[in-house]
């Protein structure tokens, strides 16, 4: 009978033990399961948010913009899958789109894999190097201040065969994506592998063919965009009266090339005394082409300058509809006529 009593209270030991076990199991289960997939991440009604690890960072400095953002409701689980999955010490610079309840799971892969939100930078409303410096300086890490130092420093500028004075001829206008943590160099790295891009052989082969360097077809693409910003037939045009007036060594006498001298792009006509102001970049003082562009050729204009329109024009004016089209003649004669209408037509409306 003792022996029976001893097996019975043996079994309930045993039963009790595996009900403890499983218990215990399945809270550390759940408590597994929650610190994994379950949210923690709060951003009260936004859908999303944007942080910014630096380059350089350690797990604290992750743990303390996490911090200061209030991104999460218990930071004790979040530290402890960072351990297990090893992100502690794999730490990612980058800009990263945080999302409404994320996961400890989901938030440490995220930033485990470096996952990060892409910038783009544009050319859009732009006019000289240092406005383009500032905008790129307030979308990626890179310092607008090393950016700006880097584009007027011919030795720095020299390993892309530019200068100070040249050197917006390599920037290609688009919409380009970058990281965040890029860097001065990464930056112009990019920008020089863009530009390779877009020469291509054939292109190379045409500047060639008409006598420019591609630089040159650069400056003058700028000059042909400042006089005609849309129409890429009449871009054409002028390209082709540009290039007869360099050949004839006349001097280009383009308007755009004196506001951008000046430096005030509000400019709406240009004055006699302002055509004589000294500056390198004013072709009423000066022949040929200036030393840089005057602004950042888009693809199209550059396309207008290697597949100019053959003609006998030496003058051009603006008609007067203020269309932003143009009148070309061949003679000055016929220029002083529709040089006349322009005028009037500016007079008419006040414009001075």
């Amino acid at each position: 009978m003792a022996k029976k009593q001893k097996s019975s209270l043996l079994k309930k030991i045993i039963v009790a033990l595996l009900i403890i076990i499983v218990i215990v199991g399945g809270a550390g289960g759940y408590w597994a399961y929650k610190n994994l997939y379950q949210s923690n991440v709060d951003l009260g009604d936004k859908k999303s948010q944007m942080i910014y690890i630096p380059t350089g960072s350690k797990f604290e400095d992750v743990l303390r913009i996490l911090g200061e953002n209030n991104l999460l409701k218990d930071r004790t689980s979040f530290e402890w899958l960072s351990e297990k999955k090893k992100y502690k010490g794999a730490v990612k610079p980058g800009k990263y789109r945080i999302l409404a309840n994320m996961s400890n799971n989901a938030l440490v892969n995220l930033l485990r894999a470096g996952i990060q939100e892409p910038v783009e930078i544009n050319f859009n409303g732009l006019h000289s190097l240092d406005q383009l410096m500032l905008r790129v300086g307030r979308r990626i890490e890179a310092d607008s201040t090393d950016l700006l130092n880097a584009v007027h420093d011919n030795a720095y500028m020299s390993k892309y065969g530019f200068n100070e004075d040249n050197i917006q001829a390599l920037f290609i206008p688009d919409t380009y994506e970058f990281y965040w943590n890029t860097s001065v160099d990464e930056f112009f790295d990019r920008m020089a592998k863009e530009y390779k891009t877009y020469w291509t052989d054939a292109r190379k082969q045409k500047a060639k063919a008409i006598g420019y360097s591609q630089t040159d077809v650069t400056i003058l693409a700028s000059i042909v965009q400042g006089e005609q910003c849309c129409d890429n037939e009449e871009k054409k045009t002028i390209a082709g009266l540009y290039i007869n007036r360099l050949k004839q060594e006349m001097p280009l006498q383009s308007d755009p090339t004196v506001i951008f001298a000046i430096g005030d792009f509000t400019i709406q006509r240009v004055s006699l005394e302002q055509t004589r102001v000294q500056s390198p970049y004013n072709t009423y003082m000066k022949k040929g082409l200036p030393p840089g562009p005057i602004g950042f050729a888009q693809q199209s204009s550059i396309d207008a300058v290697l597949n100019y329109q053959k003609s006998d024009y030496i003058y051009m004016c603006a008609k007067e509809d203020l269309s932003g089209k143009h009148y070309f003649a061949k003679t000055y004669e016929q220029h002083q006529v529709y040089a006349k209408k322009y005028r009037d037509a500016l007079n008419a409306r006040n414009i001075h």
